[in-house]
């Protein structure tokens, strides 16, 4: 641990609100269907796709058809996905000459990509034809943050909403996020990416020599596209089996720059729009604040863990003056840029690494996993990551109406027993997946048969898979073996419940905030702009977790931390 260690975090996170600022004022307008640069290129395409759906994009949806078309989306986007995977040895595109993949797993990985969550039960470079990867998994990327921002679109208009009638259009609002928002940066990206050195190809290998002389194949695809797909749409999928750790999909430090900022830009910038269209811009700047602190004590807290932990092996070497703990970590990158990225990878709901999580130190490890158990609101998802912000800050503030004894009220709408009942069933859906499947595969043969080890790290194993599952991350310690009708088909609800479970009751949520009537603030509004309010969401976001999570946490990553401490002694 030294300055420059800090520094790198420090600079990284204020480089990707900087990023995420001028995105989320960009957004806004998208949003609200003003003009922007790319009217002039994009507004055909656009009119052509309404067109060619029948879509009027001047009629609005109620809470009840916002969802239905939410839900039939995602149902459709899984059976076309699904027969894909498992077609996948009939189709072209598949120079690697790839076999169609078991149901159990193309289950899984169908469930996985319409979630935006990308956990993978496979090794990417041995499992899927590039037709896969780009017509099948990229447009999942695509399209599911897409549907993140549609619904974040709905929430900040229900707050701008005189006793609305609808939130919006779903259908136009996933077009406009795909068409004006993900796809020019990811092509941007990519062209970055492409330029410093990611390959972009579709050939399924190449041939190269070694230094001994040998022959060594090395596979390909079209990394450079996803890659940047992936990062900016918070979807977290690698080609490659080690992912972002791999040297075809983040070979340089500054590509590795690009990919951790890419990350959460859009999440961040999210925020900044939901202000500007709710017309709450002070408010938003406090969540927006809310999120910073806690990503940056998340990433410091790790960066200590792998920097000051003493290491048993170290030790047991008679190595005392042991360097940070650099085991699943790339030279390349080294202990504070594996810090931050896991930071901020697991406090949003994106699950690349460019480490093996797996390989962190117990609490290192568990800090990563407590992040998701958050609720991926840190800055979390496109979009999700922003619903899930305001659901917390309508309990901070219904919590702190209740000390007072008044309505609570947030951005001029009074919060009543109807939201705060769909808000806890959001809330409640992740302790019930997580803890729920976590409970049941701790004492089940066929579960643990998957894991790498026993005792805490096992339970460690277990508790982060359901997390990064539930949470929609996708992330994975990495010891263990997914690829099982058990795991894939139980991660996969767990999937499902962590994306639509929340989301149906979150849209409910925005119809009932837009019918009511926008008040003006009075002396008695608690207001949500302050220092006050911002201690007061943070405390919310770590009681809840903690309350919930903290008992099964110690019996894994903490255990698992004081053996660690006992066996250094």
């Amino acid at each position: 641990m030294d300055w420059r260690g800090w520094a790198e975090i420090v600079f990284t996170i204020a480089l990707t609100v900087a990023v995420g600022w001028p995105l989320g004022i960009y957004m806004a307008r998208v949003w609200a269907r003003e003009t922007t640069p790319l009217d002039l290129v994009l507004k055909p395409v656009e009119a052509g796709f309404y067109a060619a759906l029948g879509i009027d994009r001047n009629k609005g949806q109620n809470w009840l058809g916002y969802a239905g078309a939410v839900l039939a989306f995602g149902a459709a986007g899984f059976a076309l996905l699904y027969a894909m995977l498992r077609l996948q040895g009939f189709l072209p595109l598949n120079p690697q000459g790839f076999d169609g993949v078991s149901p159990h797993l193309a289950f899984n990985t169908a469930v996985s990509f319409v979630t935006n969550t990308n956990w993978q039960s496979y090794g990417g470079e041995t499992t899927l034809s590039s037709l896969s990867q780009m017509a099948g998994l990229t447009v999942q990327n695509f399209v599911s943050a897409g549907a993140g921002l549609a619904i974040a679109a709905a929430v900040a208009r229900a707050f701008a909403a005189d006793r609305g009638e609808t939130l919006g259009n779903f259908w136009v609002d996933l077009t406009r996020s795909v068409l004006y928002v993900l796809l020019p940066v990811s092509i941007l990206t990519a062209l970055a990416l492409v330029a410093a050195g990611v390959p972009q190809s579709l050939l399924a290998n190449i041939t190269a020599k070694t230094l001994e002389g040998a022959d060594q194949i090395i596979a390909l695809f079209p990394v450079a596209s996803q890659e940047a797909i992936k990062q900016w749409g918070t979807n977290g999928g690698g080609l490659f089996n080690v992912n972002s750790a791999h040297p075809l999909e983040n070979p340089t430090p500054l590509t590795n720059l690009i990919e951790v900022v890419s990350l959460n830009a859009l999440a961040f910038g999210t925020v900044i729009a939901f202000g500007r269209v709710a017309g709450a811009r002070k408010e938003a700047r406090a969540l927006l604040t809310a999120m910073v602190i806690l990503v940056g004590l998340g990433a410091a807290a790790i960066y200590s863990s792998e920097t000051l932990t003493p290491q048993p092996a170290m030790v047991a070497a008679g190595i005392t003056d042991a360097p940070a703990n650099l085991e699943g970590k790339e030279a390349r990158f080294g202990a504070a840029a594996s810090s931050i990225w896991a930071a901020q990878t697991t406090g949003a709901s994106n699950g690349s690494v460019n480490s093996m999580h797996g390989s962190f130190m117990p609490l290192g490890g568990g800090v990563a996993m407590f992040l998701m158990q958050l609720g991926e609101i840190l800055p979390g998802g496109v979009g999700s990551g922003l619903y899930g912000m305001v659901v917390m800050a309508l309990l901070a503030v219904f919590v702190a109406g209740l000390m007072v004894g008044r309505t609570p009220e947030y951005l001029g709408k009074k919060v009543e027993s109807r939201e705060i009942k769909f808000a806890m069933l959001a809330v409640l859906i992740l302790p019930l997946a997580i803890l729920g499947f976590s409970a049941i595969a701790a004492v089940l043969p066929v579960a643990l048969e998957g894991l790498l080890n026993k005792g805490p790290r096992g339970l460690s194993e277990i508790l982060y898979a359901y997390s990064s599952a539930a949470g929609n991350n996708g992330s994975a310690f990495a010891g263990l073996t997914a690829n099982a009708p058990w795991w894939n088909t139980t991660l996969g609800i767990a999937m499902l419940l962590g994306r639509f479970a929340y989301m149906v009751p979150v849209i409910a949520m925005a119809g009932a905030i837009a019918a009511k009537p926008k008040l003006a603030p009075t002396a008695g509004t608690l207001p949500s702009d302050s220092p006050l309010f911002v201690g007061l969401l943070i405390g919310i976001i770590l009681i809840l977790g903690g309350l919930q999570f903290f008992p099964a946490l110690a019996l894994g990553p903490i255990v698992e931390h004081f053996q660690v401490l006992a066996a250094t002694r």
